[in-house]
């Protein structure tokens, strides 16, 4: 009997043969080499995308997962990594950790094509981005590869089948304004995540849903959607203090954004929070450490770098997932930040 074959899977010199170059420049831009002119690579990673080439097939014995991430000096990476290397502990797994725009030697980013050839050459167990924005192209260039993904907080839509873990956004931004509201504020304002991210606009919706329902209507001028950024709070939360009717509670989306809004009110001469209610989101050791100690709502940080670990294992060893989005509940932590609206209004001190 003769055996029915398949038409023949895309080899290295079949890359090379449709890319115009050597067989070992295709090598090279398969496993991530720098020392190669950029148009030779997209020629080369244009053939890999149209053959379909997925590298040679193995057995694995990869021990190693990749986290990627955009920046890696805040707390709110930190509680992340932590869990995610725990979690790695617990399975015998190492982590490797790198920026998620990778740049060679002599300035040029990586490509999602290479990245994605990289990470399956090094045969790594899968990979874990944090907060990112990464596209079509860089999921269907690690579909291809067969390497398992997950995302923690994407910035932007993933693509089908994508699996993310984060936590209950919408709720922890509702549980800030019914705080808030029910201690009689009126007059909010919210400091906003990106507008391009997912948990931000999901925090954000949360906040005005619950505001909306207890009538309490917030003008447009009193939302500012910006970077978690410290700096960017402050000159928004600064406007604000300038105004002759400033808010009396302001509702920041980030631990970051929140410590930009105590320092606008230090140098307004305002104090939480007996001019000034304060929530923050997160609450990493920032939160506790302020002064006054910030009420905030609890990402469960650790929690979500564990789960995002545990579950890139599961798909490596190609057990389904229960969910494509992995949510894990917020907690309401009240502190000193946060108090009733003082009796009479602030008085305009400008001029």
């Amino acid at each position: 009997m003769t055996k029915k074959t398949g038409p023949a899977r895309p080899n290295l010199s079949a890359v090379a043969a449709h890319a115009g170059v050597s067989t070992a420049t295709a090598s090279k831009v398969v496993n991530g080499r720098p020392d190669v002119a950029e148009d030779t690579r997209e020629r080369v990673e244009t053939a890999i995308t149209a053959l379909g080439y997925r590298g040679p097939s193995r057995t694995t014995t990869a021990h190693t997962v990749e986290l990627m991430v955009d920046t890696l000096d805040t707390t709110y990476a930190s509680q992340i990594l932590r869990g995610v290397v725990l979690a790695a502990e617990e399975l015998g797994l190492e982590v490797v950790v790198g920026r998620v725009r990778r740049r060679s030697a002599n300035g040029v980013p990586e490509s999602s094509a290479a990245w994605a050839q990289r990470l399956a050459a090094a045969e790594r167990v899968g990979a874990i981005v944090l907060t990112s924005g990464l596209g079509p192209d860089v999921y269907a260039s690690l579909a291809r590869a067969r390497v398992p993904l997950v995302v923690i907080d994407p910035l932007d839509v993933t693509e089908e089948g994508v699996v993310s873990v984060g936590s209950t956004n919408w709720l922890g931004g509702r549980s800030a304004a019914e705080h808030l509201v029910r201690l009689g504020h009126r007059h909010l304002a919210v400091v906003a995540g990106p507008a391009e991210s997912l948990s931000a606009v999901a925090r954000l919706d949360g906040f005005l849903t619950y505001c909306r329902q207890q009538d309490v209507e917030i003008e447009p001028e009193l939302v500012r959607p910006i970077r978690f950024d410290h700096d960017q709070a402050v000159q928004v939360a600064e406007r604000w203090f300038q105004r002759s009717d400033p808010p009396t509670a302001i509702f920041a989306g980030s631990d970051a954004q929140a410590m930009g809004v105590l320092e606008a009110a230090r140098r307004a001469g305002l104090r939480v929070p007996e001019d000034v209610s304060l929530v923050a989101y997160d609450d990493t050791p920032l939160a506790s450490w302020a002064n006054p100690p910030l009420t905030a709502v609890r990402q469960p940080l650790e929690e979500i770098g564990r789960r995002a670990l545990l579950t890139v294992q599961q798909l490596h060893e190609g057990r389904p997932v229960d969910s494509h989005h992995i949510e894990i509940a917020t907690t309401f932590v009240v502190r000193d930040s946060t108090a009733p609206p003082r009796a009479e209004p602030l008085r305009d001190t400008r001029g």
